[in-house]
């Protein structure tokens, strides 16, 4: 059925975009894990082919991982180790599925990683974020409607990026994406993120498709504008560059602004699993990760029962 180890892995990507519809960037990332799960392999077990895979070579190969350096000199964190495990997991059961006889995945254990902070930003500082921007330009204009947008809907930067210029309707407040696994999902605006994105729109003098365009660069006119596109990567330069200037003391990324936008909604009182749709999160597992910092009750009980909060008689 298989030829080669490499076969194999071709065989699994494909699999992921056509049957799957993975993103290009979950694609890329895979590619990357597993031709070096392969190079490992084929060099440490010449000869051998996936029927051989045990878990004695598995725990050689995270060991591998665990002294593999990475492009700065450092090792993997073990978050970064586990991306590696989770891939290969996911090739196991993609050619087990297929009839070919190899190690069975279940077996393989993700070790528990410390668990990261949540960062977000409160509402004070979102304001400072979002109003470090120069809007005298157009190119400020379009910032300032970008970082709104992202915090208004809690978008994936994958997700803005892909928008499109007539997609958005700014008269209902509401637009659909194709988010994470290919899930459809309804995003609100709020009537702040619609105001400067009509702004935006209103400076535009183009007939480009996609809604967010760069200002620098070669022009062609061509495809569209689809050569215009910003780029995920432009988006979060963008957002570091707002960050300092507003001198915020959180590090805040792309993803800061969507977990702000969840726990800005849970804090005022909206229900876990709304936040989940409006996320698009598969698992509501996934979006209680929030509940620590927004439980209201916990934060009552505390100012209630707490000693330090008010006089006792």
């Amino acid at each position: 059925m298989y030829t080669t180890l490499p076969a194999q892995i071709n065989d699994f990507l494909d699999y992921l975009s056509v049957e799957k519809n993975a993103s290009k960037l979950t694609i890329r990332d895979y590619r990357h894990y597993l031709e070096t799960f392969e190079k490992w392999y084929s060099s440490s077990l010449p000869g051998k082919t996936m029927t051989d895979l045990d878990l004695a070579t598995v725990r050689k190969f995270r060991g591998f991982l665990a002294n593999k350096v990475d492009d700065k000199g450092m090792t993997l964190k073990r978050v970064t180790q586990n991306y590696y495990v989770i891939a290969l997991r996911s090739f196991l059961r993609f050619l087990i599925k297929n009839d070919y006889n190899t190690l069975e995945p279940s077996k393989i254990d993700l070790p528990k990683t410390e668990s990261r902070s949540l960062k977000f930003l409160e509402r004070e500082q979102v304001e400072h974020l979002v109003t470090a921007v120069d809007t005298s330009k157009e190119e400020g204009i379009r910032d300032r409607a970008i970082l709104e947008l992202l915090f208004s809907t809690g978008l994936r930067v994958s997700e803005l990026c892909k928008l499109n210029h007539q997609q958005v309707n700014l008269e209902r407040r509401e637009f659909g994406v194709i988010g994470k696994g290919g899930r459809a999902r309804v995003v609100f605006i709020s009537d702040r993120a619609a105001d400067w994105v009509a702004r935006y729109l209103a400076e535009r003098k183009d007939s480009y498709k996609p809604l967010f365009i760069r200002y620098s660069g070669p022009v062609n006119e061509e495809d569209n504008g689809e050569k215009m596109r910003l780029t995920p990567r432009s988006i979060e330069r963008m957002v570091k560059k707002y960050v300092r200037a507003a001198r915020l003391p959180v590090d805040a990324t792309v993803h800061t602004l969507r977990h702000s936008f969840a726990t800005d909604l849970l804090t005022n009182g909206a229900d876990l699993r709304s936040v989940q749709e409006m996320l698009g999160h598969k698992n509501i597992a996934t979006t209680q990760i929030y509940t620590h910092i927004t439980n209201k009750q916990l934060r009552d009980v505390h100012k209630n029962f707490h000693s330090g909060n008010k006089d006792k008689e």
